[in-house]
């Protein structure tokens, strides 16, 4: 593997919530990857920040566990992990009371440090967090604040929740961490866009049929239940995965390649979102895994609601209505419990005007798969001639940039979303960060969908263990003529 990476300036990274899962499944092993990968300059400090009565070996031990279960494969990395833990420091600390804010306060006094404090808590306690932070004089302009998912629940809370953190950090301090965005396909996707004179002409309405967007996931809710079931797949992926992806996918080109000017044209993209109509959505709950129902349990099982009507499942018909893009359906869809574990954007592009082929030669269209998980990579595919004699058949391949077979493996740094986006944050660059209008605007459009189903009512559709969803789904293509792509590894 080759590094093209360049160390960052000295920083503090303070943890709240330090000893919980995010931290050790992800943000943790991520960092001692970018320890490794010679990015983590020697002055870095890693502070995690819990209730729980630790002290600095003790941290450091739960925090070797946790690289050995979740690091992957550390291959390369013999001799790397103590000198990475001895950045390692603790303090237990009260995020409501006052118990352990001084003893931060003194670790982080008198440096010269970029100051980053991650949020992965419960977001009702990120006020608490801001106001403490400032009241023991860590917020100052050199502190930036990094907040999980899900920032609100509607329209509302996302107000309350931007005027709190507002009241303490400005605009430029704050970084609303969304995954997603820091995936490799994710950005190569404005790569294509933007750098390829090849797209940019037929990415609008006359050329593009439609547009699918499909994160299809094989697991359950598993210990996510009493979450899981206040929110659902609209609050936990479309208002935020899904529509971070329909902007990037939908903007128009930015003037340059900088936070704010990206930022702009995605706002415009969710301003532009037409009102889904109720007959455009439909909802599923999974079901039990026949003879396996013990294992695998149905959604009502799962989240020990017998009478939930909480979709684990949705799929619905959009429009934008801008000149780009007036006319042309966008298609989301996201699941758990499905076929397989899949993200990929489809675009999909219109029949030739004329064909001058026989109808036997068959109906025939150019497709841009982009997929971004798993087997990251590109896909379009192109009409040819079938080889052989019989006349002219027309077939479809697919010209295929899966990343691992079109590039060296050895010349490929592999740099998990987490890594890369904390990595930004250090740096100050907000490109893949949300904005709080931004945020506010996804909620407004999302809220009247919720709004229109709770008020009639709406009970999901079941869906078998291991579909693609409610046959409700398919027939919302269907109808028009279209057809998802199967969802397959």
């Amino acid at each position: 593997m080759v590094s093209r990476t360049i160390p960052v300036d000295p920083f503090d990274l303070v943890i709240f919530g330090g000893t919980g899962d995010l931290a050790r499944r992800k943000i943790l092993p991520g960092l001692f990857r970018r320890f490794c990968a010679g990015q983590m300059p020697p002055q870095a400090r890693i502070i995690g920040a819990a209730r729980s009565e630790l002290d600095k070996g003790g941290y450091r031990e739960m925090i070797r566990e946790a690289i050995a279960e979740f690091g992957g494969d550390l291959t390369g990395t013999e001799g790397r992990l103590d000198p990475f833990l001895d950045r390692l420091d603790y303090v237990a600390i009260d995020a409501r009371g006052e118990g352990g804010w001084s003893e931060l306060a003194e670790m982080m006094k008198g440096t010269e440090r970029i100051e980053a404090y991650y949020f992965s808590v419960a977001p009702a306690l990120f006020g608490d967090i801001a106001e403490r932070l400032q009241k023991w004089g860590m917020a100052d302009d050199r502190a930036r604040i990094v907040v999980e998912k899900p920032f609100g629940r509607d329209l509302e809370t996302a107000r309350a929740l931007n005027k709190t953190l507002a009241t303490y950090f400005n605009e430029d301090q704050i970084y609303r961490i969304d995954h997603y965005l820091g995936k490799e396909t994710v950005q190569n996707l404005m790569a294509v866009r933007f750098g390829n004179m090849l797209f940019e002409p037929l990415w609008n309405s006359q050329y593009v049929d439609h547009i699918q967007i499909t994160v299809a996931e094989t697991v359950g809710v598993g210990g996510r239940g009493e979450y899981y079931d206040k929110s659902g797949a609209m609050r936990d992926m479309v208002q935020n995965h899904l529509m971070q992806l329909l902007c990037l996918i939908a903007m128009e080109p930015p003037a340059r390649f900088s936070p704010d000017a990206v930022r702009d044209e995605k706002l415009k993209v969710i301003r532009a979102l037409e009102p889904v109509a109720s007959h455009h959505i439909v909802r599923g709950q999974y079901q039990a895994e026949p003879m396996n129902e013990a294992e695998n349990p149905g959604y009502r099982t799962a989240v020990e609601n017998p009478r939930s009507r909480t979709e684990s499942f949705i799929s619905m018909r959009t429009e934008i209505s801008n000149w780009r893009w007036a006319g042309t359906p966008f298609y989301l869809r996201t699941g758990k419990r499905m076929a397989a574990r899949s993200s990929e954007i489809t675009v999909v592009f219109k029949d030739t005007p004329h064909s001058i082929f026989e109808e036997d030669a068959g109906r025939h269209r150019n497709v841009l798969s982009i997929r971004l998980q798993p087997n990251e990579g590109i896909t379009l595919g192109v009409t040819i001639k079938e080889p052989g004699p019989g006349g002219m058949r027309l077939i479809d391949v697919p010209l295929d940039m899966t990343f691992a077979e079109a590039l060296d493996p050895e010349d490929i740094e592999q740099v998990d979303a987490y890594e890369r986006l904390i990595m930004d944050v250090i740096r100050g660059n907000q490109t893949l960060f949300m904005r709080g209008d931004e945020v506010e605007a996804a909620w407004a459009w999302t809220d009247p969908i919720i709004e229109g189903w709770e008020a009639r009512n709406d009970v999901p559709k079941p869906y078998d263990y291991g579909s693609n969803g409610p046959t409700d789904s398919e027939e919302l293509m269907r109808r028009e003529g279209r057809a998802w792509r199967e969802v397959s590894e």
